[in-house]
């Protein structure tokens, strides 16, 4: 076993079966050592989101990397490619006078958010409001504060109180959401988090009705909507560019990363509606906000993700991942025939889970499907997930399909 430390893993267990060393990529497909190909029913990360092998998105950041690899954007530095991004950014997010603040990925702008809501409230003169609400099975990154937020246990265990003034509620209860801030006092609490559809938790696509009635909370209580689209952004919800357009949030913050680069190069942002971000641009107000990352609006990244736009636009993915959507509940709505599948949740853009009748058996479901030329991951509690790259096919859909139902028939005989 060598010298890498493998993030969210069983370095035991690593050690001694060994690693899944993948070698390149191509659309859906990426490929081992060996060159055996394998469908990669998760777009890396949930983040290759127009596919695997893309050279103009490499040949966008080497160009940029000729002239200027990377710069500080603290104080009045900045890149024009960065500002191109910043404007290019904001007129795709669902909020009036945007304002977009780059981090280097999902984790950080989770915390950027933390912090923003807090610092907010502190410039409208109410310090007081520094509690922060989240859901049951929330992925919120793994920095302090979106570990502290998290909604799956075994994410904070281990780490005692990493941040105080958080709090957790069921979710898919509006009216826990209002009696938590009710019992903690509106004029506490600065912000919820919140994924339009919860993604590493089990993927969880909303109730009917459960968006719209917490937006309605939050903005009766005065409570900052944090719009968590790390997974859901630049197209991933199907049809629109962010979940909050879709289900018509108009959220006060949104955290994205993942798709806006396609995940050929680390970049995430934070979105603020004008809103928020005017005690922090008004002229002589003399607000510093002494925030932000070495890699904040890196060029190179930058540069990524304005081809990475490009090419959603140009072959009008957006729509291919609403395509994916119908194709995904179509074919994956047979597994349920398996006496193995409890349910298969799906039916919010290139999203989908399949959750095992016995939890326990999904790890050992991972390594069947590589058997059969699949390449996925366990979320929630014994789930698969499915978050394909927008370029699938409806015949690659299927091939999926058969790949579960065959790996499910494999793990049953053994």
């Amino acid at each position: 076993m060598g010298a890498f430390w493998h993030p969210f893993a069983d370095m035991g267990e690593v050690s001694e079966s060994g690693e899944f060393v993948l070698h390149r990529g191509d659309g859906v497909w990426v490929f081992d050592e060996n060159d055996r190909r394998y469908l990669d029913a998760t777009a890396g990360l949930w983040f290759a989101n127009v596919g695997h092998g893309r050279r103009e998105l490499a040949e966008a950041a080497a160009e940029q990397m000729k002239k200027l690899a990377a710069y500080s954007s603290f104080g009045d530095f900045a890149v024009r490619t960065t500002l191109d991004l910043a404007e290019r950014v904001a007129s795709l997010a669902p909020l009036a006078g945007a304002k977009v603040f780059f981090t280097s990925g999902g984790s950080d702008s989770v915390d950027t958010a933390a912090k923003l809501a807090r610092r907010y409230w502190h410039e409208l003169g109410q310090p007081q409001r520094t509690v922060l609400v989240s859901r049951t099975n929330a992925y919120h990154g793994m920095h302090v504060a979106g570990t502290a937020m998290a909604g799956i246990p075994g994410n904070r265990e281990g780490y005692g109180e990493l941040m105080p003034d958080t709090a957790v509620v069921s979710r898919d209860s509006a009216e826990e959401l209002r009696a938590t801030i009710e019992r903690i006092g509106p004029d506490r609490v600065a912000a919820f988090f919140c994924e339009p559809v919860i993604g590493a938790g089990g993927v969880y696509p909303p109730a009917e009705g459960y968006l719209t009635e917490v937006r309605r909370i939050c903005r009766e209580y005065g409570v900052l909507f944090v719009a968590d689209e790390v997974v859901t952004g630049f197209g991933r919800i199907g049809g629109d560019w962010f979940a909050s357009g879709r289900y018509n949030l108009d959220p006060d913050l949104i955290t994205c990363a993942k798709g806006i680069t396609s995940g050929y190069l680390p970049l995430g942002a934070v979105i603020a509606a004008g809103r928020v971000a005017e005690p922090f641009f008004r002229p002589g107000a003399g607000v510093w906000w002494r925030h932000g990352y070495t890699y904040s609006g890196h060029p190179a990244a930058a540069a990524v993700a304005l081809r990475n736009l490009d090419i959603l636009e140009r072959e009008h993915l957006l729509t291919e991942s609403k395509r994916l959507e119908s194709t995904l509940v179509r074919e994956l709505a047979r597994l349920t025939e398996h006496s193995l599948v409890a349910e298969v949740r799906a039916g919010a853009g290139a999203l989908a889970a399949v959750q095992l009748t016995e939890p326990t058996l999904a790890p050992n479901l991972v390594k069947a499907l590589r058997k059969q030329a699949v390449s996925t991951r366990v979320v929630g509690a014994g789930a698969i997930q499915i978050s394909p790259a927008f370029v699938m096919s409806d015949d690659e859909a299927r091939l999926l399909a058969d790949g579960i139902w065959a790996a499910l028939t494999d793990l049953r005989r053994s």
